[in-house]
């Protein structure tokens, strides 16, 4: 069955062919790890996860590359501000090497935590100085950059379709009514390596083109995808905030230090988490971490159910109410998985079934579809536990993670019993109020409740 993937360069779904075979090269933007990432942040990597999951359900080798951003990023697009990492520092009286340290680990939890798949390369910025080095040389060697007092800088007039991801030709840009120019010859110009300010010393900084000085943000995704997946590779992912400077930018420097065009043959972007009538953002202060879904006893994969039922080309209103029903919403799936894995017999068309759902996830990872697939299987008993695992190496909800209490040999806390005992008692009064608050206390205390013919049905979050 084909697989089709929207291109943000074509703006249109197409066939998704490898360079190599089966083998496909995934580079996925990382964090810059000065601060945690927000649910916003963790939308894309649940987006890319999904995607590499669904290669692989297409029988494909994925080899995926993720970067940890820890020296270079600024606090302004354009190439001016603070470094992000240095600020993170100053903020909390630490090191930058600290600081990396720390919020890398915390990034790396939350995707854990999501049950996203790590990927199979991890590599640092500062790792790879030498190979950012080299790529800078190259440009200068073939004419493409020029010095300024603060840095050296790619020339983007110097190639005739700068700006093709984000269709930045008809975008009626004039000199300074986006930055401030300062030395740059033109606007969209962007620094690939940025000297030491004078007087002052850095604490992550190299020597490097008769100075001291760092790597600018967009150079290390450059130099380290073609590290680990080659001049040319199959698929470049991030978020929809990345299109129009970061991997504009990418592609400027690839295409202009290898020759090969296209450098990258698909590129996917997902879309902002809206909060408050405006993107999630760490710079405004309007956000929400995984930490804090955990703290009011959120489920963390209730999020991520709650990502699969928006496609991740769509925006997504974030509210506490509606992260509340996915939570509600996963817990009834578990429920229902049990019942199914309980089947003795049971009546379904597993390669109908089968089919739809890949069908769905094949149509650009439409896991809103898949989903609505997978609840009408349960409900006209056309699946079983096998097929809803195998569907559930897509979904990444961890559909085998609870065990009810009698297949485990866990006790049941005392308090829980009373509860339990006072929502059967509620129930027999058909006081679903009361039940339904009772069913959250002991949700509170670690366990969920779903109710059968044969009473309450007691399972461990």
């Amino acid at each position: 069955m084909q697989l089709n993937l929207f291109s943000t360069l074509t703006h249109k779904k197409e066939p998704f062919y490898p360079l190599r075979g089966k083998s496909v090269g995934l580079y996925t933007c990382g964090p810059t790890v000065y601060n945690y990432a927000h649910i916003g942040n963790l939308r894309t990597y649940v987006f890319e996860d999904i995607l590499k999951r669904v290669l692989e359900y297409n029988k494909y080798k994925v080899k995926q590359v993720m970067n940890i951003t820890d020296v270079g990023h600024l606090t302004s697009d354009a190439d001016q501000g603070e470094d992000k990492l240095e600020k993170g520092a100053a903020r909390e009286h630490k090191t930058v090497w600290e600081i990396a340290e720390f919020y890398t680990k915390k990034f790396q939890e939350n995707l854990k935590d999501l049950n996203i798949e790590s990927p199979n390369i991890w590599c640092k910025a500062t790792d790879h100085i030498p190979e950012q080095i080299k790529l800078v040389q190259t440009l200068i060697d073939k004419g493409y950059t020029y010095k300024t007092s603060d840095g050296i800088y790619f020339d983007t007039t110097k190639i005739s379709d700068y700006g093709k991801l984000a269709n930045l030709k008809n975008q009626e840009l004039k000199a300074g009514a986006r930055i401030d120019m300062g030395e740059k010859k033109n606007p969209h110009d962007f620094a690939l390596w940025k000297f030491s300010p004078t007087g002052s010393k850095r604490q992550m900084e190299w020597n490097a083109f008769g100075k001291k000085g760092f790597p600018g943000w967009h150079l290390e995704c450059s130099a380290m995808s073609m590290k680990y997946l080659g001049e040319q590779f199959d698929i470049h992912c991030g978020g929809i905030d990345h299109v129009s400077i970061h991997h504009t930018n990418e592609i400027a420097q690839s295409e202009a230090a290898t020759g090969k065009k296209p450098w990258v043959k698909y590129w996917l972007h997902g879309e902002f988490l809206v909060m408050n009538q405006s993107k999630m953002a760490k710079s405004t202060g309007n956000f929400v971490t995984l930490e804090t879904l955990k703290e009011k006893k959120i489920d963390p994969l209730a999020y991520r159910y709650l990502l699969l039922q928006t496609h991740y080309r769509k925006q997504l209103t974030f509210s506490w109410e509606a992260l509340e029903a996915a939570q509600t919403g996963l817990e009834h799936l578990y429920g229902e998985v049990f019942k199914v894995k309980s089947q003795k017999s049971i009546m379904f068309k597993s390669h109908e079934v089968e089919n739809k759902f890949q069908e769905a996830i094949n149509d650009d990872l439409d896991m809103p579809k898949a989903l609505a697939v997978v609840w009408e299987a349960i409900k006209n008993n056309q699946i079983d536990y096998k097929t809803l695992l195998k569907f559930d190496e897509v979904l990444g909800l961890n559909l085998k993670k609870i065990k009810r209490l009698k297949d485990q040999k866990i006790e049941m806390p005392d308090e829980v019993k009373k509860l339990l005992d006072l929502r059967q008692q509620a129930r027999e009064q058909k006081n679903w109020t009361e039940a339904d608050r009772l069913r959250e206390e002991i949700k509170k205390l670690g366990f969920t409740v779903e109710d059968a013919k044969d009473g309450q049905k007691i399972s461990k979050l």
